[in-house]
């Protein structure tokens, strides 16, 4: 990392990471504080799940709001210090891996949230899992401090172990649950007191020359001071020290703790995000890498979003700039068709807000309404053809058929699934046999999502009913021999939204005997979303 040329300071400045977390560890919550401490908004909305309070400002859809889930990532950006964050929320519900999966892709560090009485669950374990395929950096934040929690030498036991990743703590907790009263700042040797009264308020931060200056004994009590002098001489023996280039190679991970619905913690670990995460890197692309500092702009689209705002029927491409410096009314080549485009009404998204974008820089996400003609895995140049890399497209686990309530109106439902595996929102195969789609899925949920979706943006109402077949996998080798298997399976055969060969199956055998019977056709599970 050191060895690259020095980044320009728009660039330098910019901080761009998701936050990962198992669904209600608080993501939502610390989403809120960061934006509130931004200036983004000006108070804390309620996340509570009591019908109207629920209206937090990232999550977008009626049924979020409704089940309290994010389903849908949205980028925001905003201010803090001398850094622009920009922070792409992740779907924190495991039936939608795959669009957390591309999100990871075009972040640069991502904030793992843990609950302090349950430590590491599952999803985290998945959703960290991907952040170490792509030597994600991580900093991770142990919420719900103020709630009874585990010990915290626990607490770091558990993610080294369960992550097999060094944990140095940034601060250490004073107190749990109902004495839980701040904690105390290692890297700066300052105490931190929470404010219970004011939820919205920063925290008290005193200045003091370490854990034996006198001063700390006016604001501790002495049986809690007494465990925090013990627990901090432990770890610091135990625990290895911040190194900043380990955090930036993925291999160490620095711990705050906090309760962020009572914004405690949240400035430290933001002041962290801007100290030690890392600048805008480098992205893969073929046939060579995009470098930030490059003055041409390039940028790739990670997740399309349809009908944001229901009064257009927009749809909204969200682009991570990976170099240069973007400036609006710009042409800039759409190298899967080869055609020029201009972004003429790009918008950056501010809490729920969204603007145009004047300019923006490498490192930055903006949202590009268009009709379609951006699909997930799409690169815009300003006329080199590079392909950015590494956007995959997963095989669905789940399969049905769908069908819309009104035969008549079947036209309608093939343009609304279109729309939606573009989005990559799911899977649409069509059959070479018979009529009607097939919609795959990663989880069950995104049937019910899809369903509402569908009637609610296209006012169409649809059923899905079980498919005979459990899986799809896409189909390559020699034209003539591909040819020849479609031809000798036609009962098997689709394509996909993009016309590409999938082949169907029932059970494991269905892929076993491929293997067995057709040496020179492959059949993957997994397909770049890109399109030569």
């Amino acid at each position: 990392m050191s060895n690259r040329p020095a980044l320009p300071p728009e660039i330098a400045r910019r901080r761009t990471f998701a936050i990962i977390s198992h669904p209600d560890a608080g993501k939502t919550t610390l989403t809120e504080k960061f934006l509130l401490f931004g200036g983004a908004i000006q108070m804390a909305g309620q996340v509570r799940a009591k019908g109207e309070a629920r209206r937090t400002r990232s999550d977008f859809m009626s049924m979020e709001k409704e089940r309290g889930i994010s389903v849908s990532a949205s980028a925001m950006s905003f201010d803090y210090r001398d850094f622009r964050y920009n922070l792409v929320d992740t779907p924190g519900h495991s039936d939608f891996s795959e669009d957390t999966y591309r999100t990871l892709t075009a972040v640069d560090a991502a904030v793992m949230v843990i609950d302090g009485a349950k430590g590491v669950e599952s999803q985290t374990r998945k959703l960290f899992e991907v952040c170490r395929l792509r030597d994600l950096p991580i900093l991770t934040f142990c919420n719900k401090m103020d709630r009874e929690s585990r010990d915290t030498f626990e607490i770091v036991d558990e993610i080294q172990e369960n992550l097999a990743i060094d944990v140095t703590p940034a601060s250490w907790p004073i107190g749990v649950g109902r004495d839980f009263i701040g904690c105390y700042d290692l890297l700066r040797d300052r105490l931190e007191l929470m404010d219970r009264a004011d939820r919205n308020r920063r925290a008290a931060s005193i200045e003091i020359n370490g854990l034996d200056d006198p001063e700390i004994e006016k604001h501790v009590p002495a049986h809690l001071l007494e465990k925090l002098r013990e627990e901090v001489e432990m770890a610091r023996e135990l625990l290895p020290p911040l190194d900043i280039t380990a955090v930036l190679q993925g291999t160490m991970t620095p711990i705050w703790f906090g309760s962020a619905i009572n914004s405690f913690g949240v400035k430290e670990l933001m002041d962290g995000i801007g100290n030690y995460g890392p600048e805008p890197q480098p992205t893969p692309a073929t046939p060579r890498q995009i470098a930030p500092e490059e003055s041409k702009v390039a940028g790739f689209v990670f997740k399309v979003q349809a009908n944001m705002d229901p009064k257009h029927r927009d749809r909204v491409a969200f682009v991570r700039l990976a170099s240069g410096h973007f400036e609006r009314g710009m042409k800039l080549l759409h190298v899967r068709s080869k055609k020029p485009m201009a972004v003429s009404n790009p918008v950056l998204f501010l809490a729920a807000d969204r603007e145009l974008a004047e300019e923006a820089w490498a490192g930055d996400i903006i949202g590009i309404p268009n009709h379609g003609q951006l699909r997930i895995g799409d690169t815009l140049t300003e006329g080199e053809a590079l392909r950015v890399t590494g956007i995959p497209s997963f095989a669905p686990e789940l399969l049905q058929n769908v069908r819309a309530g009104d035969p008549m109106k079947a036209k309608h439902l093939e343009k609304a699934l279109m729309q939606f595996a573009e989005e990559g929102a799911a899977k649409v195969f069509k059959p070479q046999i018979g009529s009607g789609f097939i919609v795959g899925v990663v989880g069950q949920l995104q049937f019910e999502v899809l369903g509402r979706r569908i009637e609610d943006e296209y006012g169409l109402p649809v059923r899905f009913e079980s498919s005979q077949f459990i899986s799809a996998r896409w189909v390559s080798g020699p034209k003539d021999k591909v040819e020849r298997f479609a031809e000798a399976n036609k009962q098997h055969m689709a394509r996909d939204n993009d016309g590409d060969l999938v082949y169907l199956t029932r059970l494991q055998w269905d892929i076993d005997r491929v293997e067995r019977d057709y040496p020179d056709i492959t059949l993957t599970a997994t397909k770049e979303m890109m399109v030569a």
